[in-house]
């Protein structure tokens, strides 16, 4: 009798992810010998200024927090149908909210005003989402549209607080006082900048998997992004679970925003973030829009960005490279994307 060998979806699915993120290298490798340049050495490279070495690894790991912290917030609100690209606003609302924490609360004891700083950053993540999370879910707003705007609206807001009622008299950027050092995380490879934010993400991505597989609320944002109108008619109240997981997804993003200005800047920085919101969603879609996806998409990511300044130093490779990767990741991991979501939307998650 022949045994029927059943594999978990999720490996099929991170089998796919390796499949685009290898097809990504052979096109960068094909672009580096078209100009006449030695492609295994820089791929050796690379991978040894990314992970050989406690610095190197630590500077990857540096690199690839806030891309985790991001990923798992975009996955969230993609597991349920939601195309959230509002994590962006939420991250610098959070990391604002962490650093008022930080330079109000001085008289308290680091073991109280560290977890103080990440709530307080989660909630102005989740309380940004609440407009269009509540837009979506009962007045069939477009989540894409209004995130997008809000996004703007989000970065503009922290940096009129930083240029005018918080601003620094005497400096030149613009930015907020410094945080106390009871509120600054412990570093935990001097003299890297990896810190406890990457403790603090390594926790939540076990919790966001046992969320999304293992509850009632993960049970719905199943239904609902796999088929919407099986879910209505099967009793998921949509309304209210969009709802959830935009606040959700906006309170994860704002804890990303606090690892930043509690881990590396010690302040908020007007403008300090390079798009980490707008990765989580090439992040999501390479992690298949699972916990452990995403940390894997985003170490990769994160080793890519670490160790490509050094490709041109060190064998001739622009830095140009790392560019060619990224969008040709992004092309790959979103062609899938854009031919099958479109129906779901249209299906009606209302």
């Amino acid at each position: 009798m022949t045994r029927t060998v059943v594999r978990p979806q999720w490996v099929g699915e991170l089998g796919r992810s390796f499949v685009t993120f290898s097809a990504a290298l052979v096109i960068g490798a094909l672009v580096m010998v078209a100009t006449g340049r030695d492609a295994w050495g820089a791929y050796r490279t690379l991978f040894a200024v990314a992970f050989l070495g406690a610095q190197n690894l630590a500077d990857t790991l540096l690199a690839a927090t806030p891309l985790i912290f991001t990923g798992l917030a975009t996955a969230v609100a993609f597991r349920a149908g939601v195309f959230n690209i509002g994590v962006e606003g939420a991250l610098y609302l959070g990391a604002f909210a962490a650093a008022w924490i930080g330079f109000t609360l001085t008289g308290l004891p680091a073991g109280l005003l560290i977890p103080l700083a990440f709530l307080a950053a989660g909630l102005a993540g989740a309380l940004f989402m609440l407009i269009p999370g509540a837009l979506r879910a009962y007045l069939r707003v477009d989540e894409i549209v209004t995130t997008i705007m809000l996004n703007y609206v989000a970065i503009s807001f922290t940096s009129y607080l930083v240029n005018y009622p918080y601003a620094v008299p005497g400096l030149a950027n613009a930015m907020s006082p410094k945080i106390a050092l009871a509120a600054q995380l412990p570093r935990l490879l001097p003299p890297s900048q990896l810190n406890l934010a990457l403790i603090v993400v390594l926790l939540l991505v076990p919790l966001v998997h046992w969320l999304l597989s293992r509850t009632t609320l993960g049970y719905e944002l199943r239904a609902l992004g796999s088929n919407p109108i099986f879910a209505r008619w099967s009793g998921v109240p949509v309304p209210a679970v969009i709802l959830q997981v935009m606040l959700l997804s906006g309170f994860i993003g704002g804890l990303a925003g606090a690892g930043q200005v509690l881990g590396v800047n010690y302040r908020f920085v007007d403008n300090f973030s390079p798009g980490y919101g707008f990765d989580g969603i090439t992040i999501a879609l390479l992690g298949r829009n699972t916990a452990l996806g995403s940390l894997i998409a985003a170490v990769l990511l994160g080793a890519l960005r670490s160790g490509g300044a050094t490709l041109e130093l060190f064998v001739d490779i622009p830095k140009d490279l790392i560019l060619i990767l990224e969008a040709t990741i992004i092309f790959f991991v979103t062609a899938e994307f854009v031919l099958t979501f479109p129906r779901r939307r249209h299906a009606g998650v209302h």
